[in-house]
């Protein structure tokens, strides 16, 4: 997966695709309202034909202050534009793929031309997979309606996905007449290891701050208030406005830190994986989680739980 930070997400699929053959590559996420549901369209479908079929499609709405200020582009109903740009996507490909007449007309986006000079035409693999990353119910229900997967936000507990979560993709796969079990679900767990306990005491303390920075915003209390710690979630927005980034990981307490990350060393890592993930979580990376050179056979049993 790629993420869309300081970098533009689709940029290296391209080598990735190039380089290997089986492996699947996409985004997670690509910020979707700042560009064009046809601009999309068009780097998605040459990714799907480069990558011969392996590119997965993932969107995200982003924030009120990073779309109006950063991007400087319109936030107004989230959730029905990023459906609307989902069902653009299926016109636009539909009209590529089989000929039929682009003709979609929404409340936010209208497309009626495409001529044979602007049509990159068939590809072999057309059926592209969109996900899309939310935590609110009506971003689950859009998930289980019209997407492929969804991408949960690493700050995230088991308790979460199965009670917040899995619900609303139930309710909007049962819309649509589908099977919830043929949606995926993927995210990327906070992890704290390393080789000795000394090593994964370090790496919880890196751990405790990022869970911190991303609690202290509202749009992710509701995973903290469904265990409790609403409280504690605003106490973290309080020190984030008042600057206090020091006093932001004393919050995290050690049940918060092991809700919301695997903690051990290398030899305990798979199996803790395998422990909290399993039948929960189809497809998982380690957030912010890079191997130690000339330690890769420490991570092997890890990489094969997680591909188990």
């Amino acid at each position: 997966w790629t993420l869309e930070t300081q970098h533009n997400p689709f940029f290296s699929l391209i080598l990735s695709a190039e380089h290997t053959r089986t492996m699947k590559l996409g985004t997670s996420i690509a910020v979707a309202f700042p560009r064009s549901p046809m601009v999309l369209a068009h780097v998605a479908w040459d990714l799907q034909e480069f990558s011969r079929g392996r590119f997965i499609l993932g969107l995200g709405t982003q924030v009120r202050g990073h779309i109006e200020r950063r991007f400087s582009v319109p936030w107004d109903s989230p959730g029905p534009r990023l459906r609307e740009i989902i069902l653009a996507l299926r016109a636009i490909w539909d009209c590529w793929q089989n000929g039929s007449p682009l003709k979609f007309e929404g409340k936010f986006y209208s497309f009626t031309l495409m001529t044979p000079f602007f049509n990159p035409g068939p590809i072999p693999h057309p059926a592209i997979p969109v996900f899309i990353a939310g935590l609110n119910p009506y971003m689950c229900r859009l998930a289980g309606e019209l997407c492929q997967g969804m991408h949960i936000h690493p700050l995230h507990t088991v308790k979460f996905i199965r009670e917040a979560i899995a619900p609303g993709m139930k309710e909007g796969a049962a819309k649509a007449g589908r099977d919830y079990r043929d949606i995926s679900l993927s995210t990327a767990a906070f992890v704290a290891t390393g080789k000795d306990k000394e090593a994964v005491e370090k790496a919880k303390e890196k751990i405790r701050t990022q869970i911190a920075f991303y609690s202290s915003t509202r749009n992710y209390f509701p995973v903290l208030e469904i265990h409790g710690w609403g409280d504690t979630a605003r106490a973290l927005q309080k020190k984030s406005i008042a600057g206090d980034w020091e006093g932001m990981p004393q919050e995290i307490s050690d049940e918060m830190l092991n809700e919301f990350a695997i903690i051990g060393t290398y030899p305990e890592l798979a199996e803790k994986i395998q422990k909290k993930y399993d039948g929960v979580i189809d497809r998982l990376s380690l957030y912010d989680c890079v191997p130690t050179p000339g330690e890769e056979k420490e991570w092997r049993p890890i990489i094969k739980a997680i591909n188990g």
